[in-house]
């Protein structure tokens, strides 16, 4: 896969989805918000998971070690977790902590720290020990407890993490195996297809790993055409927004692209609405300018609610 491939595949989006998929039976009473400003100035926090009943305990592995108040800073799978992360993400934490109109509004025993990464941070870990004699315990497969800093954390290690358990958390990598990793994933995604977050998902997995599936066994390409075959043939009759398919496997990528035109769209509005230009939301996006500018121009019309369906349906009328 080439450097600018690469550049375009939005891990981020594809793991704050994830994130809520694998706490999707807690979801009611967590709050997630994406890029999360902590001041005025651009200072965005990965993912911010507020709970929204405090008292309650988070049930799933990854959430146990939730407080209030969770912040978490994700490492795409080229990427890794050096000392400076940490401490960029204690800033994090101390920042919000502090902004509050209050004194001690947020409760600092109410902060936690997660560090999502696909390799184990062994320099950082080795640099905590020793600077702060910090212990680390192995909690669940994957999922390693940092104690003896200022503030809870954890650390987890995608490729590590249960396949069972984590099933999508697990797989947002781009070296995975056909038949161990991708037949599982089919299997969760069967009835889902056309929830934004799993399609955002499964959209980047594809995406990432389509040269193996290029070089993988035909069954396992059979069995993707045939859970996108609806999807597939509606995508051949409305030829939508070809600027939105760079880079997509063919054959079988068609049923994933509405519900990430969806959440594209759903991200643009959101951005339109704190006035941004379309120049500068294609730029924070990372997406193509004349697909960008499209929405922008579609969406104008449905200003100021912004009703994502309706402008997915103006737009595909569009090139109907």
């Amino acid at each position: 896969m080439s450097h600018t491939e690469e550049k375009k595949l939005q891990w981020h989006s594809a793991f704050h989805a994830a994130i809520q998929i694998e706490l999707q039976e807690e979801i009611e009473f967590l709050q997630f918000l994406r890029e999360f400003n902590l001041t005025q100035k651009p200072l965005q926090i990965d993912t911010l998971i507020i709970k929204v009943d405090a008292g309650r305990k988070v049930q799933k592995n990854l959430g146990q070690i939730f407080r209030q108040y969770n912040i978490v800073e994700y490492k795409s799978p080229t990427d890794y977790l050096s000392v400076n992360d940490f401490y960029k993400v204690m800033g994090y934490l101390c920042l919000y902590q502090s902004d509050t109109e209050k004194v001690m509004e947020i409760p600092p025993d109410e902060l936690t720290m997660t560090l999502v990464s696909n390799h184990y941070p062994r320099e950082m870990i080795k640099h905590l020990q020793q600077q702060y004699h910090a212990e680390v315990k192995k909690a669940f497969p994957g999922i390693y407890y940092v104690t003896g800093l200022l503030f809870p954390m954890q650390i987890l290690i995608n490729q590590k993490l249960s396949k069972k358990e984590n099933i999508w958390l697990s797989r947002l990598r781009q070296d995975l195996h056909t038949e161990e990793d991708m037949k599982p994933l089919i299997h969760a995604y069967q009835g889902k297809d056309k929830n934004p977050l799993y399609a955002a998902v499964m959209d980047l997995i594809v995406r990432a790993n389509q040269n193996h599936f290029k070089k993988g066994d035909e069954t396992m390409c059979d069995a993707l055409r045939e859970l996108f075959a609806d999807e597939l043939e509606k995508q051949a009759k409305d030829g939508f927004n070809n600027g939105f398919n760079n880079g997509f496997h063919d054959g079988f990528n068609g049923g994933l692209l509405e519900g990430k035109k969806k959440q594209l769209i759903q991200m643009v509005c959101k951005k339109l609405l704190k006035g941004k230009a379309p120049e500068t939301i294609a730029d924070e996006l990372e997406e193509d300018l004349d697909s960008i500018t499209s929405i922008c121009l579609t969406a104008k019309a449905f200003a100021p609610d912004y009703d994502c369906d309706k402008i997915y349906e103006a737009l595909a009328a569009k090139k109907a």
